[in-house]
């Protein structure tokens, strides 16, 4: 309940503008509500999320043949085989791609909706910001996915086929297990894009400090490694390498952005 709380009264805590600005672009904020109230608008939002989801769904399921060939394309070339243990699964893998698809489909709305909570607490000058903002976060999370379907995903299969080879195993996989390997590997790598997004909107709501994050650089870049290595097991440094380089890049780059929004906040 206390991020809550804290969410609730960063909703609030500009109602009136930033004390002694005399910028009339500098005023936002929303009425002071009760904590229930603002608790309804969060149900509000979360469930125009969901709808959103529902539909984005309903879309990719329409055309969700051609998903599947692109959740199966990293195998082709492989003697790998795909199979069902039974008669409902197919269709049970169906409905989970479609949900997936449509969280990808729709991921421009869902930022906008959560940022849409938090807007009576934005100035005006920050909400002109917040479509780039939405925009630079879609960007980041689709680089994310991207990057993990042609780079990551070939590469982590081939290595388990190889070794598995090695072994002496032939290759049948329960499609399910499959999917769900493809979809959180590379849903994992489009979140952990979003990072930036993540630490900036903490430092906003005064969660996080250029101080804090700057003290935790350590313990943060090697949270970020062991991430890189679960979501990339292979053990090729090289691809090792070129995966943590840029996350490691991108919250260094968080830190100084903080950095910059604290100094502009104390002039």
């Amino acid at each position: 309940m206390n991020w809550l709380r804290k969410l609730f009264n960063f909703r609030e805590r500009r109602d009136s503008g930033r004390p002694g600005s005399d910028d009339p672009d500098d005023h936002g904020g929303d009425v002071v509500k009760p904590f229930l109230e603002h608790l309804e608008d969060l149900r509000g939002t979360l469930f125009k999320m969901a709808v959103c989801i529902v539909v984005g769904g309903i879309i990719a399921f329409c055309v969700h043949d051609w998903l599947m060939a692109l959740v199966k394309a990293p195998l082709a070339g492989t003697p790998v085989r795909l199979v069902a243990p039974d008669l409902v699964t197919p269709f049970m893998v169906s409905l989970k791609l479609s949900f997936y698809a449509g969280i990808v489909i729709t991921f421009p709305f869902l930022l906008y909706f959560a940022a849409e909570f938090v807007l009576p607490a934005l100035t005006r000058k920050e909400r002109r910001l917040l479509l780039p903002g939405i925009f630079v976060g879609f960007l980041l999370f689709g680089c994310g996915v991207v990057i993990s379907y042609y780079y990551i995903l070939p590469k982590t299969v081939h290595w388990f086929q190889n070794y598995g080879e090695g072994m002496g195993v032939e290759f049948l996989l329960d499609i399910s297990k499959y999917f769900g390997f493809v979809a959180h590997l590379t849903l994992a790598c489009g979140f952990l894009c979003e990072v930036p997004i993540v630490i900036i909107a903490l430092s906003l709501l005064n969660v996080v400090s250029y101080k804090l994050l700057a003290g935790t650089r350590p313990y943060a870049a090697t949270m970020i490694l062991i991430l890189v290595a679960i979501i990339s097991p292979s053990p090729d440094p090289v691809t090792f390498i070129t995966l943590s380089a840029p996350v490691l890049g991108i919250y260094e780059i968080c830190i100084w952005i903080v950095f910059f929004i604290e100094r502009r906040r104390a002039k």
